[in-house]
């Protein structure tokens, strides 16, 4: 099948009742989705949740059961993985060990019957977009992660794709260098202007990437929305409690979720069936996070500034009420 012709206008991303089932298992049920051209998008959820057989549908790395996926009016899902105008950046960034840096980026070319002068041109133009020109002999070996990294993103954009699809890229890396490559990451999103969807598990990721958020759950979506909302306004008690930073409360019978740092954790005068004992103090830098139990074993938290932990002298073991405002409850939805 011939490729995809792409104009030079944008395309969107559609996924329509996408289903994935392994036999018995259904890793993805009848997903819905729409990404407009040039969004970062982080898939978030668990392990086993189907963001990665989500990531892999599109690509083309894995069949899909049911439903279709079109990049503009294309649909693609009937077309092999290089004639999608996608791109995949594999979690183990998978070099070739033999290959030196400027021949891993240029491979792909290569596969496309390029000229070894006109791909290392390419390659090189790259490799000094993500700031590797200067390791361009180097072998995989030779890198550090954060460097192999590099090179591995080179590869997958060497190509021009419609969208670049990253399967958990940072999980390899030390805490440190894992935020310098997010911000990377987002400045290169945007200097490109090309779609990125992005799989992880880490909830301050998403956060600081995304233009928007899609939360899975058991293959399903739970909520698609841009990161201010799914942190302050969750639909449910899943993305409340998975995003986190959220108490769950049970005011007449619903629910809602109300924020750690909109929640007031006070000493307690008396001691009655709404009265917690701090079981949990933890030290956040700037914030401490406070944590109390109730006679029922329920648990309700509380970040505190620490200029306003040192004045209460909070304790475990100290019996405290919780306090919130009432603009500031979630609902939540069942």
């Amino acid at each position: 099948m011939p490729p995809i012709n792409r104009s030079s206008n944008p395309e969107n991303l559609t996924l329509v009742s996408v289903h994935k089932n392994y036999e018995t298992v259904n890793a993805v049920q009848n997903i819905n989705l729409q990404l407009k051209a040039g969004t970062y998008c982080c898939l978030l959820g668990p392990s086993g949740c189907g963001k990665t057989s989500t990531l892999r549908m599109i690509a083309g790395h894995e069949e899909i059961s049911s439903g279709e996926i079109l990049l503009g009016e294309n649909v693609i899902n009937r077309l092999p993985p290089a004639k999608r105008g996608t791109s995949m950046m594999f979690q183990n960034y998978a070099l070739f060990p033999h290959l030196n840096c400027i021949d891993n980026v240029a491979f792909p070319l290569k596969m496309r019957g390029i000229q070894k002068a006109s791909r290392h041109l390419e390659a090189s133009k790259i490799l000094s977009m993500v700031q590797m020109a200067d390791f361009q002999e180097r072998f995989p070996k030779q890198l550090s992660g954060g460097q192999q990294q590099r090179v591995a993103l080179a590869r997958s954009l060497i190509t021009q794709p419609s969208i670049l699809l990253l399967d958990e890229p940072l999980s390899a890396l030390d805490p440190f260098l894992r935020v310098k490559m997010r911000y990377e990451l987002r400045t290169l999103q945007q200097e490109l202007g090309i779609t990125f969807i992005h799989v992880t598990h880490s909830q301050d990721e998403a956060l600081a990437l995304s233009d928007t958020i899609v939360v899975m759950n058991n293959g399903k979506i739970e909520q698609i929305d841009d990161p201010t909302d799914i942190f302050n306004k969750p639909k449910n008690e899943f993305v409340a409690k998975f995003v986190g930073n959220h108490n769950i409360v049970d005011i007449s019978g619903k629910k809602f979720a109300i924020r750690m740092d909109k929640t007031l954790i006070e000493r307690a005068n008396t001691r009655s069936p709404k009265t917690a004992v701090i079981s949990a103090i933890e030290f956040q830098g700037e914030k401490i996070k406070v944590s109390a139990t109730y006679q029922d074993q329920s648990e309700v938290q509380s970040l505190i500034e620490d200029s306003l932990f040192e004045k209460n002298r909070l304790e475990i073991g100290t019996p405290v009420r919780a306090a919130w405002k009432k603009q500031n409850l979630v609902p939540l939805e069942a």
